[in-house]
């Protein structure tokens, strides 16, 4: 097995002549939770979009999973190598249950029954998923109970990289600590975990090895858990300042309305 569950090499991407990612590098061995963190419009979301097989992009580069290239690869391929996203907003799918949708991946990825059963078992105790197991997936569950949903399904899942993507958008202070919480849970020396955030409060909650700054296109900065901080102090602009980098030319990205509906809705 290969240290490297994913490995990023000089990743680009544009949508017609808008660049976005100007060639991004990345390591996360296997075992490890990787944060990534950035200003609005640095290409954060854009970047798991174009690991997971968003078909929006233009992408030159190289992403590995486990040795295995991925940009060449169908979304439905890239699944099941054990790449696995955990969205910004769950959508509920009516008249599915989550323990159906549940056999349904593990058939795809061919899990066999027995073990998906001790799974679920094991990982609905750990998560308290058990009332939620035969109701459809994420039909009135709140904010925090959808997010808890998602990591439950890595849990059970194991894949070998997990990508939360702003998985503490719109919630409250204990809901963030109770996904914190979860994402620490479901850590396994057989998965790595990249997860992006705006915020640092997530990670008052969590124990990163390694945190990362994007800004315009590029990670421009990586460290440990003092950078996380250092932007709690000085915010991305004291970065900004001192490693010299301008604001990028491109107009900001205008916010979907739900992306206000958070508990600082004033923070940008």
């Amino acid at each position: 097995m290969t240290s490297a569950a994913l490995l990023i090499r000089d990743v680009r991407a544009s949508v017609g002549d808008t660049v976005i990612l100007k060639g991004v590098d990345l390591e996360v061995p296997f075992g490890e939770l990787h944060a990534i963190m950035g200003p609005n419009g640095s290409g954060k979301s854009t970047l798991c979009h174009v690991l997971t097989g968003k078909q929006d992009y233009t992408v030159d580069g190289s992403a590995e999973l486990g040795g295995i290239e991925l940009l060449d690869k169908s979304v439905t391929d890239r699944a099941r190598l054990g790449l696995m996203q955990g969205f910004q907003y769950p959508v509920e799918i009516a008249g599915v249950g989550l323990r159906e949708f549940l056999e349904e991946i593990a058939d795809e990825r061919a899990i066999p029954n027995e073990q998906l059963e001790a799974r679920v078992a094991a990982m609905a105790g750990e998560f308290d998923m058990e009332p939620f197991l035969d109701r459809a997936v994420n039909v009135d569950l709140s904010g925090g109970e959808k997010k808890r949903s998602e990591i439950f399904q890595m849990a059970v899942l194991a894949p070998t990289v997990a990508i939360l993507d702003e998985i503490d958008s719109g919630l409250d202070i204990d809901a963030v600590r109770e996904v914190a919480e979860a994402v620490e849970s479901m850590r396994s020396p057989d998965m790595a975990v990249v997860m992006i955030t705006h915020y640092s409060r997530i990670l008052r909650y969590l124990t990163p090895d390694r945190i990362h700054v994007m800004m315009n296109g590029r990670i421009v900065e990586s460290g440990g858990p003092e950078l996380a901080g250092e932007l709690e102090d000085g915010g991305y602009e004291a970065v900004r300042e001192r490693l010299g980098i301008e604001l990028s030319a491109l107009p900001p990205r205008r916010k979907a309305a739900s992306e206000y509906f958070t508990d600082t809705p004033f923070d940008s």
